[in-house]
């Protein structure tokens, strides 16, 4: 039995220990809006966060998060509002058919946790990894520039208190 946090709530699972995560996530606990891609970890559409950085799920054993916080984009909100990058994403109209975007709002949340502030540069950095079929490349950037002025997004207490 695997132990660990999922979305704020310690939870435990039965599943193989090799199993990978993206697959417990959405087949043991029902969470369905992270994506399965390329199974390689080259996509991003698996994106969640583990202790706050992006990981690519679909290649990460189970076993890999014992003891450690996973979060899903369906616990990236939180008081039952959106997060900063989800209104920002709907405001700019970013998905076409929006398979890969819960893999770029994790990933964009993890960057704007690191860095609330960052440069048009910075934001193609960190997104690289993360295909988008439908080419929204552009709406992507101006949404995470739009939710890094909107408010700052430290879901991290201590990080809160350092700024």
């Amino acid at each position: 039995m695997i132990e660990f946090e999922l979305n704020g709530v310690t939870v435990t699972s039965e599943d193989d220990p090799t199993t990978p995560l993206l697959w417990v996530i959405r087949d043991s606990f029902n969470l369905k809006g992270s994506k399965f891609g390329c199974g390689a970890g080259l996509c991003g559409a698996c994106t969640m966060q583990i202790d706050g950085k992006a990981v690519r799920t679909c290649i990460l054993p189970v076993a890999a998060v014992a003891g450690q916080s996973v979060t899903t984009i369906e616990g990236l909100s939180q008081n039952g509002g959106l997060h900063a990058l989800q209104t920002a994403w709907v405001e700019h109209s970013v998905p076409q058919c929006g398979y890969c975007q819960s893999g770029q709002i994790m990933t964009a949340a993890a960057l704007l946790d690191e860095n609330p502030s960052p440069t048009e540069s910075e934001i193609d950095t960190a997104l690289s990894g993360n295909i988008c079929r439908c080419g929204c490349y552009p709406r992507i950037k101006k949404a995470v520039l739009a939710a890094s002025s909107a408010q700052p997004l430290f879901r991290n207490a201590a990080l809160a208190q350092e700024a």
